[in-house]
């Protein structure tokens, strides 16, 4: 099937300080919490200067944005959307999460895999 005619570009916006773009992330960041990403990332990463101030909170929110289909540190943006100040409490700028990243190393990334791996654990706790 093939189009009649050509579409003109479009965008959405939320102008409204009341909607929420990503309500979905409300339960997902509740599990996350339980299972101690924050706490994780806090404990294991170490990434100097203030940069890496807040740590767990940064992890989070990158995560967050991932879920909600952020595929650029622009895209990050859209936890600053609408009300979702209202739901979510430190979403750190674009740029300051950019500045988090760049600071990484070879190292901070094997830091990262293993606060995954212990994520991922309690994620599943094992019947013991």
């Amino acid at each position: 099937m093939k189009l009649s005619h050509t579409l003109t570009r479009t965008s959405a916006v939320f102008d409204d300080p009341n909607l929420v773009s990503s309500a979905g992330l409300v339960p997902l960041l509740t599990l996350a919490d339980r299972a101690g990403l924050r706490r994780l990332a806090d404990e294991h990463l170490s990434v100097p200067t203030d940069k890496g101030a807040n740590a767990g909170l940064k992890v989070a929110s990158l995560v967050a944005g991932m879920v909600a289909g952020a595929d650029s540190i622009d895209d990050m943006a859209l936890l600053r959307h609408g009300g979702m100040g209202r739901i979510f409490a430190r979403a750190y700028a674009p740029s300051t999460l950019g500045s988090f990243l760049r600071t990484f190393t070879f190292g901070h990334v094997r830091q990262l895999d293993a606060v995954a791996a212990r994520f991922l654990l309690a994620l599943a706790p094992w019947p013991g």
